[in-house]
């Protein structure tokens, strides 16, 4: 790939400390098997490596073309599909989801008890398309979690969740998993409250009923193919399995254990469920082009994806009052820490770098469970993307890592 340093006011030599130290601290000692880094500045290109292994048990290196589940990167994506739908006129962000999805009109909100004991009450307000963009609708996610290390704290709601049959996977549709959550109880009151759940499974959801097609063709005619994405998919095309990677999850003795062969992956067949908060793999290229889209305000070579004020929009901290997750989040695991960080519609984003301890107030960003990084941020017009496949996310803090090189290289 050409680089382009000094127009992106990137230093080559400080953007080679991210080959350094993902070398010394990660693949060498073999905490990750690989990874790969890209990162652009002003739409320039100025570092993109390949490090490590990309299947251990094959000894195959990282491919510059390799394919990696991205997991919950892919409800970004999602967010932006639903929002190309309200720049249609199909919904004001305060109208409630069960406009389109009358089932849901006499959802109930939990407040004590359990099983046939509990104690529900009607919502304070419905749950709106803001809600279920921005993870505070109420919704969980059961006890989906507990698969990737999250603590379960068998709570009644998720409970509920299970003994409904809530759930992703093989046999299950979008239809489906909606009219099981129909029965299932909030969590909490709308809007009250953020948690991490199938909120974005839903957006997906919704995206099929009120465009009439089938989710994972509506992402294709209307962000993959524009943005030339070419390798994003819910399934991995049998042409291209010799560039699918392998998927570990790290081990009580720190090990690695291959968790998904390439070769034998669910991936390799297309889904009855076509996961919005999860489902999709895609390449470090196709995923930049998909952030430089964001970066540019909803368009990329000629293709425009969104507007720019709702990009603008998604953007802003839409938690209750302007508060931080520190106030708002409850329930074990997300993809973002709390102090200092809001979230949008479909994103976190950096509200206070000195409460955060971290550079880049202003970005927006999320993360997927195999521990892929994406971020964005407007002011220094800079985006970066960390793939790798090593389960669960969280275990470093990759993102903190990075910025502080990342942002130490910017010279201008």
């Amino acid at each position: 790939m050409d680089l382009a340093h000094a127009r992106s006011g990137l230093s080559k030599d400080r953007l080679e400390r991210i080959t350094d130290h993902l070398s010394r601290s990660y693949v060498d000692p073999g905490k990750i098997a690989g990874c790969q880094v890209a990162v652009a500045r002003r739409g320039h290109l100025a570092y993109f490596k390949s490090l490590g292994r990309m299947d251990l048990e094959r000894d195959r290196p990282m491919a510059d073309d390799a394919i990696f589940r991205i997991y919950s990167m892919t409800k970004p994506i999602t967010s932006v599909a639903l929002m190309t739908l309200f720049e249609q006129g199909y919904f004001q962000l305060d109208d409630p989801v069960s406009r389109y999805v009358p089932e849901w009109k006499d959802q109930k909100v939990w407040v004590s008890g359990d099983g046939d004991q509990m104690e529900l009450v009607a919502p304070n307000r419905p749950m709106s398309f803001r809600h279920v963009l921005s993870h505070s609708g109420g919704l969980t996610y059961g006890s989906l979690l507990a698969a990737l290390g999250a603590p379960d704290d068998g709570h009644p709601v998720d409970k509920a969740y299970a003994r409904h049959g809530v759930r992703r996977g093989e046999g299950e549709t979008l239809h489906d998993f909606a009219m099981k959550l129909a029965k299932t109880p909030l969590r909490y009151h709308p809007g009250e409250r953020w948690m991490y759940s199938l909120s974005t499974d839903v957006c997906g959801y919704l995206v099929e009923r009120i465009s009439g097609k089938r989710f994972d063709r509506f992402l294709q005619e209307v962000i993959f193919d524009p943005l030339k994405m070419v390798d994003t998919a819910f399934v991995v095309d049998q042409a291209k399995v010799g560039r699918f990677t392998a998927n570990y999850q790290r081990q009580p003795d720190k090990s690695l254990r291959l968790v998904d062969d390439p070769q034998t992956s669910t991936y390799l067949k297309e889904p009855a469920f076509f996961s919005g908060g999860g489902g999709l793999t895609s390449t470090t290229a196709d995923y930049l082009r998909f952030c430089e889209m964001l970066r540019r305000g909803g368009e990329l070579d000629g293709a425009r994806i969104l507007g720019s004020r709702t990009i603008e929009l998604m953007c802003k901290n839409h938690l209750r009052d302007g508060q931080d997750l520190t106030q708002m989040a409850i329930g074990g695991f997300s993809e973002t820490a709390n102090t200092g960080v809001g979230f949008g519609l479909g994103f976190a984003m950096t509200l206070n770098q000195v409460a955060t301890g971290s550079l880049g107030e202003g970005d927006y960003y999320w993360g997927g469970a195999a521990s892929t990084i994406f971020w964005v941020d407007p002011k220094e017009d800079l985006t970066v993307v960390f793939m790798t496949q090593m389960m669960p996310s969280g275990v470093f803090n990759f993102r903190g890592q990075l910025k502080n090189i990342v942002y130490s290289a910017i010279v201008d």
